[in-house]
């Protein structure tokens, strides 16, 4: 008995000291190696895997035997993947019987690149998925830990679980973005890959991301997760690739920035991105634009190409293809500060737009509005509206406020080519640079217009009514009536009428017809008329018992009193023809002439043009206009001290050629008076008697003209023709 003890003991303690080896030590061998092969290549009958000695570990607490290869390799045509170890388990009674099936797999992998990677998973089960990946992965190395199990037909079950690192990837995403140094880790379950400590840089822009998850659903995959940057110094122009046209006018230094996004999206089996949602909290530190294509220097004389923005705190959305970005922050125009506050949504190409400019340190200046903000005051410029795909622009609101003053216009729309198509209410309620107030409103009324007011400085309105064709310039297909009464308008800073009232009409965006009545403070009356026939020619006539008003704003004149005045004008194919009389007037001061009748020594004359002034019965202008060019046919003017004929050309701001007589009234009288005797007259008995006035030139620049002076002896046969017709007439 005590032997079959001692032998069952000797074997008791033969058997856990195998077991007990067998459990720490393990035996290596390589008789199930084809066994092993074989069961792996159930998972893909391609991969030939490549086994030196196997190690056998059993594990006696689950009856199971630990099965652990090193260094082996994954062997695929002529391409070898590398791993650190397999590893799997298979139970003891199944070793015994012979029955070897492996239920489980672990494989560790050693650093390997990943297109050997993806070549290699090409070799097993090509996809379009792959074929795009190894187009756009340029580098990078990969490690992974893979956990698979299998059914009893040697399937792997969907319990798997895959994690490792990916480190120094780069790829290029069809040469439109560029992402480099990418370092994270990742876990892959059913269905699922979770991507942490996710750092890369996309086209030069550093990104931090702590988790980012990608999920498999009805054959699409569902990824969301949080990025964020902080960059400081970036070179603005490495965005330029990305945004294309939206910089490609803008030069910008270095900016500073940081963000947080957080996303969401699904891409199907083809790549198609679909629901998009993208939310970013952007900090614009510092930004500063050295040029830029808006000239604003008109509005904002400080106004340059460079512009600072500071402390911009922006919100974007992007949800459904819908592009919502708010967001305030400081502005420098020059060297001074400013408040910029905007949001911009963009749905489908349709923008739409709300736009707060706060000026309080700078000049606003609106030269068509006569408006200048004061020094001390500040300005809140509201702009609203909507860019449309036709790239027409709609400004629901433009408002300018500042204290006591308002300029607002309403549903104004503009074509592609900034011209007014349509309009709706416009209000101004200011006190202009005259320091005279302009308080008008223009309502619709259908298809019409109205323009009622208490007052209005018209004196920008008369300086720009010169060019005829200014209507077809800021009007595009614009056909409309207005009515206006307005009862106070201004000519000039001191002389105004009263009672304005009429009404214009534009066709094809010109002014085809007008009709404007005004009365002076002391029941002067004039008028004014525009008219095109069938002819097409458009007809002009002005007309003012007292157009000193009008006539004082010409600095070539001082001292222009009394008279009346009539205009006619006739324009067809962009050549104008016109008349000018002003009668019964005189003035005190003409510069031009004076300087002439003291170089023609005709002191008494001289003397007049600066004492009482000079009387005129009649001045008769007639001239023609093209392109600029205004042609003056004959300029005569006849009174009782002085009369003057003259003619020339004048070229708009570059060239000034006039040429003419100027003759002392009494000569005339006594020319006149001796019709008969004429030739002694003239001539004279002797020496130096028949000198009657001077000939003229004045040509050059306008702020530069040049004066030539001859007297005559002799009268032109036209001079004393204009003079006979003037005194017959009279």
């Amino acid at each position: 008995m005590k032997r079959i003890i001692k032998i069952l003991t000797i074997l008791i303690i033969t058997l856990a000291a195998i077991v007990i080896y067998l459990s720490i030590y393990g035996i290596k061998t390589e008789k199930f190696n084809n066994e092993i092969k074989k069961n792996v290549s159930k998972i893909n009958k391609n991969i030939n895997l490549s086994l030196n000695e196997v190690n056998y570990l059993l594990n006696p607490l689950n009856f199971s035997i630990n099965i652990s290869a090193k260094n082996p390799k994954i062997l695929l045509e002529d391409k070898s993947l590398d791993l650190r170890d397999i590893t799997t388990n298979i139970s003891l009674k199944s070793f015994i019987n012979n029955q070897f099936s492996i239920y489980d797999l672990e494989i560790s992998t050693k650093e390997i690149q990943i297109k050997d990677l993806i070549s290699l998973t090409r070799k097993v089960k090509g996809s379009p998925q792959l074929f795009v990946l190894d187009s756009i992965i340029k580098e990078g190395i990969i490690s992974a830990d893979i956990n698979l199990t299998f059914d009893l037909d040697g399937e792997i079950k969907k319990d798997y679980q895959i994690n490792g690192t990916v480190k120094k990837a780069k790829f290029n995403i069809f040469n439109q973005a560029e992402i480099e140094n990418l370092d994270l880790s990742f876990d892959i379950s059913k269905n699922q890959l979770t991507l942490r400590k996710v750092e890369t840089k996309i086209d030069n822009i550093k990104l931090k991301s702590s988790l980012i998850k990608v999920e498999e659903k009805n054959n699409r995959f569902f990824i969301e997760g949080e990025v964020i940057s902080d960059q400081k110094n970036f070179d603005i122009n490495k965005l330029k690739p990305i945004l294309g046209d939206l910089l490609s006018a803008i030069e910008g230094e270095k900016i500073d920035f940081n963000f947080i996004n957080t996303f969401s999206f699904n891409v199907n089996k083809k790549l198609k991105l679909n629901d998009l949602k993208l939310e970013t909290d952007l900090n614009l530190k510092n930004f500063k634009i050295v040029k830029n294509p808006l000239n604003l220097k008109t509005f904002l004389p400080n106004y340059t190409e460079q512009v600072k923005l500071e402390g911009h705190k922006i919100k974007i959305k992007l949800t459904k293809d819908i592009l919502d970005i708010k967001g305030a922050g400081d502005i420098y125009i020059g060297d001074e500060l400013e408040q910029l506050s905007y949001s911009i949504i963009n749905d489908d190409g349709k923008i739409t737009f709300d736009t707060k400019l706060n000026i309080k340190n700078n000049p606003l200046i609106i030269n068509f509005l006569d408006y200048e903000k004061n020094k001390e005051d500040s300005s809140e410029i509201l702009l609203k509206g909507v860019y449309k795909k036709n790239k027409e622009l709609i400004f629901q609101t433009i408002s300018i406020t500042e204290r006591n003053n308002q300029i607002l216009f309403k549903d104004l729309l503009l074509s592609k080519n900034f011209k007014i198509k349509d309009l709706d209410y416009v209000k101004l309620d200011y006190k202009n640079k005259n320091n005279l107030f302009n308080r008008v409103e223009l309502k619709r009324n259908k298809s019409n217009f109205s323009i009622k007011g208490k007052s209005f400085d018209a004196t920008q309105f008369i300086n720009n009514s010169m060019d005829e064709d200014e209507g077809s310039k800021i009007f595009e297909d614009f056909n409309s009536k207005f009515d206006i009464k307005i009862d106070t308008t201004y000519l000039n800073k001191n002389d105004y009428t009263k009672n304005l009232f009429g009404n214009f009409t534009f066709k094809e965006s010109k002014l085809s017809k007008l009709n404007l009545e005004s009365a002076f403070s002391n029941n002067k009356k004039m008028n004014l008329s525009i008219e095109t026939n069938k002819q097409k020619e458009t007809i002009t006539k002005f007309f003012s018992n007292y157009p000193k008003p009008l006539i004082k704003r010409y600095d070539f004149i001082k001292g222009f009193e009394e008279g009346y005045l009539d205009f006619y004008s006739i324009k067809k194919d962009g050549i104008s023809n016109s008349v000018l009389v002003i009668d019964n007037f005189k003035v005190k001061e003409v510069p031009v002439f004076a300087k002439l009748l003291s170089l023609a020594s005709l002191q008494g004359i001289a003397d007049l043009l600066t004492g009482e002034g000079i009387r005129f019965t009649d001045l008769e202008m007639r001239y023609s206009s093209q392109k600029g060019i205004t042609k003056i046919e004959e300029l005569y003017a006849i009174g009782p001290a002085i009369s003057i004929l003259m003619d020339g050309y004048i070229e708009s701001k570059k060239l000034v050629s006039l040429r003419g007589t100027l003759v002392p009234a009494t000569t005339i009288n006594r020319s006149i008076a001796s019709i008969p005797l004429i030739g002694k007259i003239l001539i004279g008995d002797k020496t130096g008697e028949g000198v009657f006035g001077v000939s003229f030139k004045i040509k050059g620049p306008p702020k530069n003209l040049s004066t030539t002076v001859n007297p005559i002896k002799t009268l032109t046969p036209r001079f004393i023709t204009r003079t006979l017709e003037k005194i017959k007439k009279n």
